[in-house]
């Protein structure tokens, strides 16, 4: 979840893994959105972005059998089976199935909306082509587990989820997150939403090295990992207790800000951070640091672009998935900060962002994506994952970076790179059509016709439909 303070917004011991789905396992429901359900099908003549880092590939042919991609190659050499149902893609772009790994299944928006995203925030994610997701702070972890498995059983559709606890904070007003006031009851909460098939624990800003130092070790010892939104303790402090992954980039690095004190969270610490030098000592410090541990992060550049004046942030899409009252609140939102006399925020400071990200890849990060639908609400499921991408690419990644940051490297965090995360052969077939050459448009990571996951296909376009107008309500 995302506040922003300055803008005074509101401001078993691993869970097992989802069960194999195939179409024969999905409720009527969830078929109705089955527009391949072939057990071999081969797709041919596309334009592959495999999630390895490896440059596009043009000409290719993959074959899914199962729930498996069977194999993988150029089209003139890769033999499509009898009674494959072929699906002739020239002019399409395959791409891996999206791991999104902040990406709530929850909502907020602008004028105090918030909303528990069961029916609207599974169906989004998978349409637009994300077909795993880390949930990364829950506000109803029991609704949270009751989706996932209803999702895994196969009787709604959405993504593989893998679960992260109840917010741990300091402090006081912690509202729906656990205040957390001392290391044995650090311990304790870990231990508890452990044994509820939790994977994650998320630190929110106030929480102090001691009780952080508590949960992470008691997290380890449980097979569980750590991320943090943080403030009260900077990205290295975090690194020293042992954290596994950090969310948000640079925003959140109090490093950058003078004011910083061990286990305070100074006031207004953002737009100070946002305009820090990344030629600095202490830029290459943090980014050393991240790397020599080999800790991950995650950008989330597109739900902060929507405090930024004057960007892109009213797509047609979004603003048709938006309840009516949404969609009022958060358009009179976005006027008020692209007409202010003196934005709070330029964008000279989201470029500070990107280059931050890009210099933490550059020095070997594992850096990796997710839209986190909070703040103003202009970050949507699956919708603000697809503008990451675009995001990213401003930022200077290539296609083929962009594309590893949003699939593999997310795998890789989540410790199943070995099953998913790029398309290779003997991996789970998950895959994104679009329909056009992402290479040289990123606007085509917004043209999904076809979703695989498991091996099933999804009509993209038949999932958006059922959501329109209820995003803000469920």
């Amino acid at each position: 979840m995302l506040k922003i303070r300055f803008l005074a917004i509101s401001s078993l011991c691993v869970a097992t893994a989802a069960p194999a789905q195939s179409i024969a396992t999905l409720t009527p429901l969830v078929r109705n959105f089955v527009n391949v359900g072939d057990s071999v099908v081969a797709l041919t003549n596309v334009t592959l972005i495999d999630g390895t880092g490896s440059a596009p590939k043009p000409a290719q042919t993959i074959i899914i059998r199962g729930n498996r991609i069977a194999d993988v190659g150029a089209t003139s050499s890769v033999h499509v089976p009898a009674g494959a149902r072929v699906m002739q893609l020239g002019g399409s772009t395959v791409i891996p199935g999206i791991v999104g790994m902040h990406d709530h299944l929850f909502y907020m928006a602008a004028g105090g909306r918030s909303a528990q995203m069961s029916f609207t925030g599974p169906r989004l994610y998978l349409a637009s082509g994300v077909t795993t997701i880390r949930t990364t702070g829950g506000r109803a972890p029991y609704a949270e587990i009751n989706t996932k498995e209803a999702i895994d059983l196969g009787r709604v559709p959405g993504p593989r989820i893998h679960l992260t606890a109840p917010y741990i904070t300091g402090g006081t007003g912690a509202g729906s997150m656990a205040e957390i006031t001392s290391p044995d009851a650090a311990r304790k909460f870990v231990a508890y939403w452990a044994q509820e098939g939790m994977e994650w624990i998320k630190a929110y800003t106030d929480i102090r090295s001691s009780e952080l130092k508590a949960a992470i070790d008691e997290a380890h010892k449980r097979g569980l990992k750590v991320t943090g939104h943080l403030c009260s303790v900077s990205f290295r402090e975090a690194v020293a207790l042992g954290i596994d992954n950090l969310e948000h980039g640079l925003f959140t690095a109090t490093d950058f800000d003078p004011q910083h004190q061990p286990d305070l969270c100074p006031p207004n610490s953002t737009m100070r951070v946002a305009v820090a030098s990344m030629t600095s000592d202490t830029a290459r410090s943090v980014i050393q640091t991240l790397v020599e541990k080999g800790v991950g992060m995650t950008s989330t550049l597109a739900v902060f672009e929507m405090f930024f004046p004057n960007r892109p942030t009213k797509d047609e899409r979004m603003l048709e998935a938006m309840s009516p009252e949404v969609k009022t609140a958060y358009l009179a939102f976005r006027t008020n900060i692209d007409t202010a006399a003196t934005p709070m925020l330029t964008v000279a400071a989201l470029k500070n962002a990107m280059a931050f990200e890009k210099a933490f890849v550059d020095a070997g990060g594992l850096l990796a994506a997710g839209v986190d639908p909070t703040g103003v609400g202009g970050a949507l499921p699956g919708f603000g994952d697809q503008r990451n991408y675009e995001l990213l690419t401003e930022a200077g990644f290539t296609p083929s970076q962009t594309v590893q940051i949003m699939s593999a490297n997310g795998a890789k965090i989540l410790g199943v790179y070995d099953k998913l995360g790029s398309i290779e052969r003997g991996k789970l077939a998950d895959l994104v059509v679009l329909d056009g050459n992402l290479v040289s448009d990123p606007t085509v990571i917004r043209k999904v016709t076809t979703v695989f996951k498991d091996g099933v296909g999804y009509d993209s376009a038949k999932l958006i439909a059922t959501v329109k107008g209820r995003m803000g309500i469920d």
